[in-house]
């Protein structure tokens, strides 16, 4: 049970000489629920609850403090006025501030304008713009209500929450802070933006692991990389985890990478980015258009190295080239992407529309774009159709 300490009470508080130094504190029915309306029903009850505030039972300049099972501090909260019902199972105070602990350490700080002890002090609320920082780690929270679930490890940030770390600034609707795991889950139009490497974040949730340093989610998500102000790529995917320490990107199910530099589309549901290596690679089917140069690959799995621009391609590898409706097939393909010379080895197969020509081989290089293909090794078939 919470324990209060006054410097000071009311004047008119002739009844307080009474009050039990320890308090106890249930359940208070003003429990916020996010951006919804409040009923007729709803007003009627917190006119009710004012109603049975009690005026002698108002102290100011007071502190409170609950313990643990062990006896440990668990959270102490300053404020300049508390106010108790009639009942003292309610406790309300005004311009809060305090410190959460856990396992009799020092977890977060908080402030507010307002607040609340319910629940026998196992849950406090702070409203009107709330201030949390993790004393740990330096993540620093704002919004317009924090709710604190000592049992459960939690604190929840509702309403216009916006943060800053070291690691990432953040904003979105709601975020839950899981103290002990160090764990931050956000919901409803996230936006978090990473200072190294420089990455953009948006989706409708995202979970933050602080230690590990990841990101991940399990709803549609968009990732935008830059150089200094400028967007250089773009990633997109039903799923994905972003690794901040290793600087890698995993992107799963209908993922798509549209990059700068070479210029070209990729699209896989399975695409791992190594930003640090400068590598994309990916065990399933994997697509890539290259617009300008009007020639479209894939194969069942395949990787690129941005720094050389090659790209690997391996089984049933099929390229594509707008100009004449060229094709090549083979088992796997080397592709310089910048040159658009390649090395086809194993099955090839080559075609062209105008003149109308097949070819056939172990081997074949050339490029694709100019029709400039030579088919080498072992037996060589070619077909003229007249």
């Amino acid at each position: 049970m919470p324990i209060l300490f006054s410097s000071q009470r009311n004047a008119t508080a002739q009844k307080s000489r009474l009050l039990p130094v320890l308090l106890l504190l249930v359940l208070c029915t003003t429990v916020a629920c996010g951006n919804r309306s409040r009923t007729a029903e709803k007003i009627a009850q917190d006119s009710k609850q004012a109603a049975d505030f009690d005026n002698s039972l108002t102290f100011n300049a007071v502190t409170l403090e609950e313990f643990d099972n062990k006896g440990r501090l668990w959270w102490k909260v300053k404020a300049t006025q508390a106010s108790y019902s009639k009942d003292k199972k309610i406790a309300r105070l005004q311009q809060p501030a305090g410190e959460f602990f856990q396992d009799g350490k020092s977890v977060l700080q908080v402030k507010g304008q307002q607040g609340e002890v319910q629940q026998n002090g196992q849950t406090i609320f702070l409203r009107g713009k709330i201030t949390a920082t993790d004393t740990r780690d330096g993540l620093v929270m704002q919004g317009d209500e924090l709710e604190w679930q000592p049992r459960n490890d939690l604190v929840i940030v509702r309403n216009n929450l916006t943060g800053t770390h070291r690691q990432l600034k953040i904003a979105a609707k709601e975020g839950r802070l899981f103290t002990r795991a160090q764990r931050l889950e956000l919901q409803g139009g996230v936006k978090a933006q990473a200072t190294n490497p420089d990455l953009k974040f948006q989706s409708e949730r995202l979970i933050w692991q602080i230690k590990q340093q990841t990101l991940a989610s399990d709803r549609p998500l968009q990732i935008d990389r830059f150089n200094k102000t400028i967007l250089t790529d773009r990633a997109s995917a039903n799923q994905g985890v972003a690794d901040l320490k290793a600087k890698t990107i995993t992107l799963k199910q209908n993922a798509r990478l549209n990059l700068v530099d070479p210029p070209v589309q990729l699209a896989s549901n399975d695409i791992v980015w190594n930003l640090q290596g400068q590598t994309i690679a990916s065990d399933q089917l994997l697509t890539i258009d290259n617009r300008q140069q009007q020639v479209t690959l894939s194969g069942n799995e395949g990787r690129i190295d941005l720094k050389s621009k090659m790209l690997y391609l391996a089984g049933a590898v099929r390229g594509v080239g707008a100009k004449n409706q060229a094709q090549l097939n083979s088992d796997r393909l080397n592709w310089n992407i910048a040159t658009q010379k390649f090395e086809a080895d194993g099955n090839v197969r080559y075609q062209q529309g105008q003149p109308p020509l097949n070819l056939a081989g172990p081997r074949a290089t050339g490029t694709l774009r100019d029709q400039n293909i030579l088919v080498s090794g072992g037996r060589v078939v070619t077909e003229f159709t007249p």
